[in-house]
């Protein structure tokens, strides 16, 4: 990655959101919605587009998020595991849920 303003560049494994990885024009759109607090007829207003191609707009920009997203694991769910796997028992299982 690097600063298109000073010119730093930061080298290896950087994770991007899912918001991050869409194209700039798409994040221009997300970031008009939210701030318009999710009025589709500011963005028709805004964009100078019908309500049909903010939707639509909408629900592309979501499917790309939706294959984007990874949701996060949560502790718990790791430590399920380790005791489904049998690494763990269940009194170790629960002193570490708890």
């Amino acid at each position: 990655m690097v600063c298109r303003f000073c010119g730093v560049a930061v080298e290896g494994e950087i994770e991007v959101s899912a918001l991050g990885q869409l194209d700039l024009d798409d994040q221009v759109f997300v970031t008009a919605f939210l701030r318009g607090h999710g009025s589709i007829r500011r963005m028709e207003s805004l964009f100078g587009v019908s309500y049909p191609t903010v939707k639509n707009r909408l629900n592309r920009i979501v499917d790309r998020l939706d294959a984007a997203f990874t949701p996060p694991r949560s502790d718990s769910a790791e430590v399920l595991d380790r005791l489904a796997r049998g690494e763990i028992t269940t009194d170790q299982a629960l002193e570490e849920l708890s």
